[in-house]
């Protein structure tokens, strides 16, 4: 058995994140789907993991919580010989966090939010904190498009961590918030990002599963189809 365990469920956008990083680094590990509506499952996973979210990666006995951690532990310690999503040089590995932190906190944070939200019974549903979220992506849309002015990836001119953290936080943010045409540097990355193996392997799993993402009428019909469901 492969000591390398990734707890996780192919529709989470922060499972996607470590996968794309998983199949970047170029390492197997073996993914135990986790169902967290479980009690007894939930109560297992909580021994591992105090907070209770996925994914979860398990080296052997020691758990390695939290999508950025877990890329970097990855790549400290399992990645093959020259594969790499955290540069040596300070500076651009600050960049790297930098643009990775910025897509968890402002794209894919106010997407779950919009997500929690149609969850709730149509009578416990905030129309203020859904249009503070679309209000928020809105902002981060225009402050990312600035950004790749004259780059290919967020954080300079390789794929980086900073690219598996914007992959899955924009794909499914544009189902609820399409950016406006004039964004035009970001509508090609996405593009980018979407013609990415990793990317486009991550996105295949998950497409029977689409089904069950509440924001799925807003999915282009390329990665999802309703009547084919």
């Amino acid at each position: 058995m492969n000591a390398l365990t990734l707890h996780y469920h192919p529709l989470s956008s922060c499972c996607h994140k470590v996968l794309i990083a998983l199949d970047e680094l170029g390492i197997e590990v073996e993914k135990r789907l986790l169902n967290l509506g479980d009690p007894g499952e939930r109560a297992a996973h909580l021994t591992l993991c105090p907070t209770g979210k996925m994914p979860l990666l398990t080296d052997g006995a020691r758990p390695v919580p939290e999508t950025s951690i877990i890329i970097e532990y990855l790549q400290r310690h399992h990645a093959r010989n020259g594969r790499t999503l955290i540069p040596d040089a300070p500076d651009a590995a600050l960049d790297v966090r930098l643009w990775d932190r910025l897509s968890d906190l402002y794209v894919m944070t106010p997407m779950q939010a919009l997500t929690a939200d149609l969850l709730r019974p149509e009578g416990e549903r905030d129309p203020r904190a859904t249009a503070q979220a679309r209000a928020g992506l809105a902002t981060a849309y225009a402050f990312i498009d600035r950004q790749l002015e004259g780059r290919s990836w967020i954080a300079g001119d390789a794929f980086s961590m900073a690219d598996c953290a914007a992959a899955p936080a924009l794909f499914y943010a544009m189902a609820y918030v399409p950016p406006p045409p004039r964004h035009t540097q970001l509508a090609a990355y996405v593009e980018r990002l979407m013609d990415r193996p990793s990317v486009a392997a991550t996105i295949d799993q998950a497409r029977p599963f689409f089904k069950f993402f509440p924001g799925r009428s807003g999915l282009s019909r390329r990665f999802f189809d309703p009547d084919a469901a």
